[in-house]
């Protein structure tokens, strides 16, 4: 078989392979192995979630700027994603268990670096660099490592217990920095973290690598457009709230010239970048294969229905948990003014959910398909963001909101129980590394796409909401329009408390700051109402994804189709 053809997918499960593995697979592997997988997977996930609740300490500790700050976390999420692809490819080169174990001590050695970082340059070289460095080494290993080591049901269950990793840590990040930074300092998270990778590295001797490392030429340009396509994509999303997407707002300048070609956002020209140097890279990929040379990417895999189905219902799981978590910070710390503390624990009853339901999908997969669990997460996900939507209010409807974050956890919970399942099955084992890969792609796209969207829609509902509030508001006619002139390029998010000073501070009476306060706050509540709202839409646009997604239920024989041997892999059919 060439490098270029899809693998075929293993023929539906037998009885057995819900339970024992067949005959002349290896014994079943112990629960360690995957507890030390999910450690690894819930510090990578942990790292980009704690550090937004945290920003304001370390900028007094270290004497920064949140611009700086900002750059960081921005070029964290660079790292990885120009090299989730290399990571990939070196953990089939050097080995998977290697790869992992490498990436593993770079994690530790940058996570030390930040924790001892005495300015920004340290903190960044030992975060957005060295810790980035180390995650792209890590996060395909893990995905390849469970395929190793588990078989039939186990491996299900495996894949949900990553699953419940990476959303517990997306619930808990602010939870954790905000208790940490309330009480201690920041710097212990990433102590924290040094510890954890030196535990997860003392027991990878448990964890079995059953592929031999493969000698091959890895194309240079291929890395370089790929590299260079998903940094210019992801820059460009994650820029869309500052930039605009198409009219500019605030470009950025060099020597004082606003950089906008031809009156269009930077942002659209980086996309259109990217999306271009992508496809040159498939084209590459492909001419590397008519040649006889490996391909870095094997670009057919997405024949594939079900694999493409599940990395696109991946893709949307992380946008709208991104889209999620970009929110309720935003309404709960500058709407209603709670400090870090306070906002990790309203959000904590997700991450009990998700945890559940991770397990609880596993359980329900002996009699509904994965489709079917998956299309019920989705809608469910949905429903929760709609019974958010009317939880927010002036003040905080406590028992909406409580039940919303904890259906929220529940939806995304069977999500986590299937997806991973899905996209790693739906290939061989020689090529779980490179899926692996793809799935932190996917996720990477997936979370700067929601954060985009959502803080976009956000930002631009809050600016139209605010202008009209002061049109229609008692303030004098001169304040309306000094408001008017001052925000006409957009509004900034700031919390509603502070509006009065900075109104105040512009030589406002205490009665005008008060009215432009009310404006101010009323334009943040309809602003987080448009933003639910979007958040719906990708919700219900995800059932379109799913449509690739296996239906039948696990160890029971699908149903034929056409007349058509039942055992033939859909996928197969598919393919041109």
């Amino acid at each position: 078989m060439s490098p270029s053809e899809a693998q075929p997918e293993p023929a539906a499960p037998t009885a057995s392979s819900a339970g024992e593995p067949p005959e002349g697979a290896p014994a079943p592997t112990s629960w360690v192995v995957v507890a030390a997988l999910s450690a690894a997977q819930f510090v990578m996930v942990l790292d980009s979630t704690v550090m937004n609740v945290s920003i304001t300490q370390v900028v007094e500790d270290l004497d920064t700027t949140v611009s700086a700050m900002q750059a960081a976390i921005t070029f964290y999420t660079l790292t990885m994603a120009a090299l989730m692809l290399v990571g990939a490819k070196l953990g089939d080169v050097w080995g998977r268990l290697r790869a992992f174990v490498i990436g593993a001590i770079i994690y530790a050695l940058g996570s030390l670096t930040t924790a001892l970082s005495p300015n920004i340059a340290v903190l960044f070289t030992g975060w957005s660099v060295v810790e980035g460095v180390g995650a792209v080494l890590v996060i395909p290993a893990i995905a390849a490592l469970i395929a190793d080591n588990y078989e039939g049901r186990r491996r299900v269950t495996a894949y949900a217990m990553i699953g419940a990793a990476s959303g517990a840590a997306v619930a808990a990040g602010p939870l954790i920095g905000g208790f940490l930074t309330t009480y201690a300092s920041w710097r212990y998270v990433f102590i924290g973290e040094v510890v954890v990778m030196a535990v997860v590295v003392l027991f990878a001797r448990r964890i079995a690598d059953r592929h031999e490392p493969v000698r091959l030429r890895i194309d240079v340009l291929s890395v370089l457009l790929s590299s260079a396509g998903l940094i210019a994509v992801v820059l460009g999303m994650l820029q869309s709230k500052t930039w605009g997407w198409i009219i500019p707002l605030q470009s950025p300048e060099i020597g004082g010239v606003e950089i906008a070609p031809l009156g269009v956002s930077l942002t659209a020209w980086l996309i259109l970048a990217g999306v271009g140097l992508l496809a040159w890279f498939a084209l590459r990929q492909r001419r590397l294969i008519d040649s006889g040379r490996e391909p870095f990417l094997d670009v057919s895999l997405l024949h594939i229905a079900r694999l493409r189905s599940g990395l696109s219902s991946l893709g949307a799981q992380y946008a709208v948990t991104a889209g999620l978590f970009f929110m309720v910070p935003v309404y709960l710390q500058m709407t209603l003014g709670l400090d870090a503390l306070q906002t990790g624990l309203r959000i904590f009853p997700l991450s009990i959910s998700l945890i559940l339901f991770s397990f609880a999908g596993t359980r329900l997969s002996t009699r509904w398909s994965p489709r079917r669990i998956v299309v019920v997460g989705q809608v469910v996900l949905a429903a929760s963001a709609l019974l958010l939507l009317a939880s927010v209010d002036e003040e905080l409807r406590q028992v909406a909101f409580s039940v919303g974050m904890f259906i929220a956890g529940a939806a995304l919970g069977l999500l986590a129980s299937q997806l991973g399942n899905v996209n790693m099955s739906s290939v061989g084992p020689e090529k779980s590394s490179e899926v692996g890969g793809m799935q932190g792609v996917f996720q990477n796209l997936g979370s700067s796409l929601g954060t985009a969207l959502i803080g976009s829609m956000l930002i631009g509902a809050l600016a139209t909401s605010f202008a009209g509030g002061v049109a229609s508001s008692d303030l004098p006619d001169d304040v309306r329009s000094a408001v008017a002139e001052a925000t006409n390029d957009g509004v900034e998010l700031v919390p509603a408390s502070t509006v009065a000073e900075i109104g105040t501070d512009a030589g406002l009476s205490d009665d005008e700051a008060a009215e432009l306060t009310r404006v101010y706050g009323d334009a943040q509540l309809q602003a987080l109402r448009v933003a639910f709202v979007g958040l719906i839409a990708i919700a219900l646009l995800a059932l379109l994804l799913s449509r690739g997604i296996p239906d039948e239920v696990d160890g029971r024989a699908p149903p034929s189709r056409g007349g058509r041997n039942a055992t033939v892999p859909e996928e197969i059919e598919e393919r041109p």
